[in-house]
């Protein structure tokens, strides 16, 4: 069936109040920790990133040029981590979320940061930052 052939359709009830994109547990090494024994030994870290964005800037077309660019998400993820020591997850946590929140088309943002490695009984340790 045509898309088109829908428009008009959708009650107003059931029309999107949010636009969400994310990039979920991107598992990085990082120089990370104030304790003797973490320092020059990278830690795995996970990092999601859950951003909301206003309509103008969620791709309405099945375009590239339309689609909010993951790639940048991830590559400079890694670029700020790349050859950079952090003594704690929140200074970590607080570039990316910057990093991000600077951008156009944002109105909401959620970065979280985990390192599971930590602890044999429990999943993680993080810090998480957001908007609302």
């Amino acid at each position: 069936m045509d898309p088109a052939a829908l428009d008009g359709l959708v009650p107003d009830s059931l029309l999107p109040r949010t636009r969400r994109i994310l990039l979920r547990d991107l598992s990085v090494p990082v120089d990370i920790g104030f304790h003797e024994f973490e320092v020059g030994n990278p830690q795995r870290i996970f990092i999601t990133v859950e951003i909301w964005l206003d309509d103008a800037n969620f791709a309405a077309e099945d375009v590239v040029a339309a689609a909010w660019d993951y790639d940048f998400l991830r590559t400079e993820i890694l670029r700020l981590v790349e050859g950079r020591r952090y003594n704690l997850q929140e200074t970590l946590a607080r570039e990316i979320y910057t990093l991000i929140a600077a951008r156009a088309g944002v109105k909401g943002l959620r970065v979280a940061t985990s390192k599971p490695d930590v602890y044999p009984d429990c999943a993680a340790v993080g810090v998480e930052l957001t908007s609302f």
